[in-house]
């Protein structure tokens, strides 16, 4: 490479040992650059509360020689999703052969093992990566990052990449974040569920190494804004809900968040899947879901953003996706900083090449495709009236009386008057935007 602006210190800075931290370290280091990634918990992945889903599709080829060895749980072979009313649910499962072919498209994951799994890699490249280390501030110098203090001590670098999560200390200290709004975050509350193996796949009508992903919306979430989620691993369950914040502290019924968690898994439909289950793990974390609009700056000079720091995890209803961003965005984030690197310029002129790299990836394409979902899936309706309504609909129509049964078509007509059909055609209007 040819020589670049000298710092007294590594090349590279990275604040966070989750998957866009680690993807850009390993793609750094893979590079031939001096990078130290700094991690506050006990190890990569210690703290990480991700659902448990990556969709590997979108990534392959960015790390094709990750793959095989990875340590991933169950491919996904059935697409769930229930609708929970309060005395009653309907659950749609999606068997499609594609979902079995290789390569398959998504597994169940626990982050505890991927993330140190794809630590040990980044440091096989070379990079450096201390634990239990916590950044305290970042430096600057005439409005330019250049290095953070740690523990004490400075540590400089060309350029610091921060993937500190969510509510990122360091793109904050750097000027980089909007202000906080609480209806851009979702609270995630999740339990791993130790099951034998075989009971899972008898539960889950499974096979060998297939598993199973279902989402859950409705009275899971009291009618509030947010869902459940259940993914099947090789040998325990991850089960959480995802619930808006603003809607947890604004909206009727007042309830507490890990009080949600206690109610669905009492659930008839839920206790039945997890019953004889060790719970092993808890955790809860923000998440980010306020897209493309909420989304700060994701470069500076001396300084990018990636992952859950930058923004990057979307909710359309029937997919919640993160994972995949964060990796991608750290590959890109590197390759920007590799780019800066061999022109010895790491201002914000150069680094934006970051930027125009996520646009013409999957990554910036989706949340452009998918900019309105937000605005769209707040509304209280899809959480409150059509798990209700449809219910309501099954119940009738299922029903057999004493006497004669009515007609199928009355059936669902009498729940559906003009008002209702009108609201409907309105739904469906702002569901076209996504």
């Amino acid at each position: 490479m040819a020589a670049h602006e000298v710092s007294e210190g590594f090349d590279v800075i990275i604040a966070g040992g989750g998957l866009a931290g680690l993807s850009a370290a390993y793609t750094l280091a893979s590079g031939g650059l001096e990078v130290l990634l700094l991690e506050r918990g006990d190890y990569c992945g210690a703290k990480n509360v991700t659902g448990g889903r990556i969709y590997v599709s979108p990534v392959r080829e960015l790390f094709p020689e990750l793959w095989k060895q990875a340590p991933l749980e169950r491919f996904i072979a059935h697409e769930e999703v229930s609708l929970m009313a309060q005395e009653r649910s309907i659950t749609i499962r999606y068997d499609g052969s594609e979902l079995n072919e290789q390569p398959y498209q998504s597994y169940s994951v626990l982050r505890s093992k991927l993330d140190r799994w794809l630590a040990r890699q980044a440091e096989r490249k070379g990079a450096m990566l201390v634990t239990r280390s916590r950044v305290d501030d970042v430096i600057l110098e005439n409005g330019r990052v250049r290095g953070v203090r740690a523990g004490g001590e400075e540590l400089r670098a060309s350029v610091v990449l921060a993937c500190d999560g969510v509510l990122s200390f360091v793109a904050q200290k750097a000027g980089l974040r909007k202000a906080y709004e609480a209806g851009n975050y979702a609270l995630g509350i999740k339990e791993v569920i130790e099951l034998d193996r075989q009971v899972i796949e008898d539960r889950f009508n499974l096979e060998g190494d297939e598993g199973a992903a279902r989402l859950f919306m409705g009275d899971v979430t009291a009618g509030k804004f947010g869902g459940g989620f259940l993914y099947t691993n090789k040998d325990s369950l991850s089960l959480g809900i995802v619930v808006g914040i603003d809607a947890l502290g604004n909206e009727e019924p007042d309830v507490a968040a890990p009080d949600l968690l206690d109610r669905f898994k009492q659930r008839p439909e839920i206790a039945r899947l997890i019953r004889g289950g060790e719970t092993v793990e808890y955790s809860a974390h923000v998440i980010p879901e306020g897209g493309l609009k909420a989304m700060g700056a994701l470069y500076g000079d001396g300084i990018l953003v990636a992952g859950d720091a930058a923004g990057l995890a979307m909710n359309i209803g029937v997919t919640v996706r993160g994972m995949e961003y964060a990796m991608a965005s750290g590959y890109y984030a590197a390759q920007a900083v590799m780019n800066a690197y061999q022109k010895g310029d790491f201002s914000s002129t150069t680094l934006s090449e970051y930027r125009r790299l996520l646009e013409g990836s999957f990554v910036l394409s989706d949340f452009q495709n998918f900019r309105e979902s937000l605005s769209v899936l707040e509304n209280p309706r899809f959480f409150q009236y059509y798990p209700e309504l449809v219910g309501n609909i099954l119940k009738d129509l299922y029903h057999v009386p004493a006497g004669p049964k009515e007609k199928l078509y009355p059936t669902i007509r009498k729940h559906l008057g003009i008002k209702e059909l009108g609201a409907l055609f309105k739904d469906y209007r702002r569901l076209k935007k996504i």
